[in-house]
């Protein structure tokens, strides 16, 4: 888990300065779309739409962009699509257990991209139910360490349901069930402490780990996947130490 969390962490603040900014902007506005839809417009009473709009806000995505969303979400501004939620199953290699969610308004052009991705980076899909069972859905949010210790963070969500908190070495990762995500979320910020994302995630039970060559194939694929207009999140229960993190990473 520790190791596709840091991994994740990683990817995410190389994504907000490299060429894929423009489909990060898309994919987080879509969610800030459909959180609105779900659950109406109003941030205050719609915990999902609030932590979408947050997301958004720390990957610098303009306000304008954000408030459209907003409005073609719940109805007051025409141009919506009809997204639907996807989630595919599937193995890459090493034996590597993939959810993939997707948010698309063709199902046929979201299956054939994720196919596609798959087969020609060593990956396949998987029967419905085949991988899910190795996930289990959680909340979880990334606290910066800004000078804050892991007893400061522990401390402050404690009471709010947290199960555990863990060192990613540039943020901690709490993790709670997931209906205990906005508490968790009003914890810290009650404490003061800054968070960067807080949202329902998959956490895998169970962890393959790779070796260097395992991980860049790996992480080849999950970037194929990302690449994909349909594709929101790519969760993977692959383990990999800090050395090999950093020697794939540069």
């Amino acid at each position: 888990m520790s190791g596709h969390s840091k991994w994740a962490t990683t990817k995410h603040k190389k994504a907000v300065v490299d060429a894929k900014r423009g489909k990060l902007f898309a994919r987080l506005i879509k969610n800030v779309e459909v959180a609105a839809r779900t659950g109406g417009g109003d941030p205050a009473g719609n915990p999902t739409l609030f932590d979408a709009i947050q997301k958004a806000k720390k990957n610098s995505v303009p306000n304008d962009n954000i408030d459209r969303a907003v409005k073609r979400g719940s109805g007051q501004e025409a141009g919506a699509a009809d997204y639907q939620t996807v989630t595919y199953e599937g193995y890459g290699p090493s034996g590597v257990a993939l959810l993939i969610e997707c948010l698309t308004d063709n199902r046929n052009r979201a299956a054939t991209e994720v196919r596609i991705a798959l087969t020609r980076n060593g990956g396949n899909l998987a029967d419905a139910g085949s991988v899910a069972y190795l996930f289990t859905r959680k909340g979880v949010v990334l606290v910066p360490h800004a000078g804050f210790s892991e007893d400061d963070v522990l401390g402050a969500v404690l009471d709010a349901g947290a199960e555990e908190v863990n060192d990613l070495g540039e943020a901690f990762e709490v993790v709670s069930e997931p209906t205990d995500l906005v508490a968790v979320r009003t914890a810290l910020q009650s404490a003061g402490i800054e968070y960067e994302s807080a949202e329902s995630s998959f956490v895998p039970s169970v962890t393959v780990a790779l070796d260097e060559d395992g991980a860049r194939k790996v992480f080849r694929l999950i970037d194929a996947l990302e690449d994909c207009d349909d594709v929101q999140n790519v969760y993977a229960n692959f383990d990999v130490s800090d050395e090999i993190m950093e020697t794939v990473g540069a």
